[in-house]
């Protein structure tokens, strides 16, 4: 029986004459943690669109829980329990932590065309549902402290909670995390890989990672993806990646020597 959560295979993309993604394979079993690394313009931000809908690939399948969604919008993908988030910090500056969580969990209810009346009618009371969900992410993520304070006020760091917080709002089962420690300082970058890990443990949730951070993903990840020029050339545990003189040669370099025991 097949206990993937999220399955790409055989996955192949080209924007003209040029191959972005030439036969790359990944799985992502329930509650896993698997990363994805590479030099810049190795495939990593292609393969992300794909696995999040934005991409179609030339060649290929994407699944969720054997179901085929390599066609299938974004939305239709966010409903089998796929979230995401950017690289790009996109907060709204005067709504609080608390509201953001709100309306994630009001817009990923609403299947209708009127959805977006969430967001023009948020002044409304939450639900005592809504109010226990809020609760129990600002525990999760440790926002409780900054939970009123409006976007625009908050570090970096922080920023990125509530964007991982509003991903979570909508209880998917897996979740894309594209560059999370971007701009973040070592510190914040710890209390973000010691809440990630928290989430996958008490909720169960399974990560996808694109990150530069080399020591974060080694850190975090079950299974990590190594991508060159849109192929695979290395795939497997940390330790298998660490040891790799492939990965080594064409991404890790010294960073891996570094971060042996």
């Amino acid at each position: 029986m097949n206990n993937q959560l999220l399955e790409a295979d055989s996955i192949t993309v080209r924007f003209g004459g040029v191959v972005a993604l030439n036969d790359v394979s990944i799985t992502v079993p329930e509650g896993g943690f698997v990363g994805l690394v590479g030099p810049n313009g190795a495939g990593k931000t292609t393969m992300f669109g794909v696995l999040s809908g934005l991409i179609r690939p030339n060649n290929g399948q994407v699944s969720i829980s054997g179901t085929n969604v390599t066609r299938a919008s974004p939305q239709r993908r966010s409903r089998l329990g796929v979230a995401r988030t950017f690289q790009r910090l996109e907060l709204f500056g005067e709504l609080t932590a608390r509201e953001h969580l709100v309306l994630a969990y009001r817009v990923s209810r609403r299947r209708d065309r009127y959805f977006f009346r969430d967001i023009t009618g948020f002044g409304s009371k939450p639900s005592p549902g809504e109010d226990e969900m809020v609760e129990g992410l600002l525990d999760l993520l440790t926002l409780r402290e900054v939970a009123d304070r409006p976007a625009i006020l908050l570090p970096l760091g922080v920023g990125r909670l509530v964007e991982v917080g509003r991903a979570l709002a909508g209880s998917p089962r897996i979740v894309l995390l594209d560059e999370p420690t971007s701009g973040l300082g070592s510190q914040e970058t710890e209390q973000l890989a010691a809440t990630l890990r928290a989430i996958r443990e008490k909720r169960n949730v399974a990560f996808v990672l694109v990150e530069h951070d080399v020591d974060l993903v080694l850190g975090l990840a079950d299974s990590i993806t190594v991508l060159d020029f849109g192929q695979v050339i290395a795939q497997g545990t940390p330790e298998f990646i660490r040891s790799s003189s492939k990965v080594q040669e064409a991404y890790l370099g010294t960073a891996a020597e570094k971060s042996s025991p």
